[in-house]
């Protein structure tokens, strides 16, 4: 079994780059989730998010973020292999 680590990835922020970068409204956002503003300020906050979640954003902000995780993914194993 492999040993211990993390790999310290926070999918909020890599979330709100994204959304700023698209220069939309959080309102916007709100609505393509249909959710409220704040939900969209949580999602920004987490460390961890469901699959299903982000592929919705993924789609909404036209930005493969499973793509970017798998890319950061690839970089932790090169450095620790």
């Amino acid at each position: 079994m492999a040993g211990s680590f993390e790999i310290d990835i926070h999918i909020g922020k890599m979330i709100k780059a994204e959304f700023q970068r698209s220069g939309r409204r959080i309102q916007w956002l709100a609505e393509q989730l249909n959710c409220n503003r704040s939900n969209v300020y949580s999602i920004f906050s987490r460390r961890n998010i469901d699959i299903k979640t982000l592929i919705k954003l993924s789609v909404i902000l036209n930005h493969n973020f499973l793509k970017d995780l798998v890319a950061l993914t690839d970089n932790f194993i090169s450095i620790t292999v």
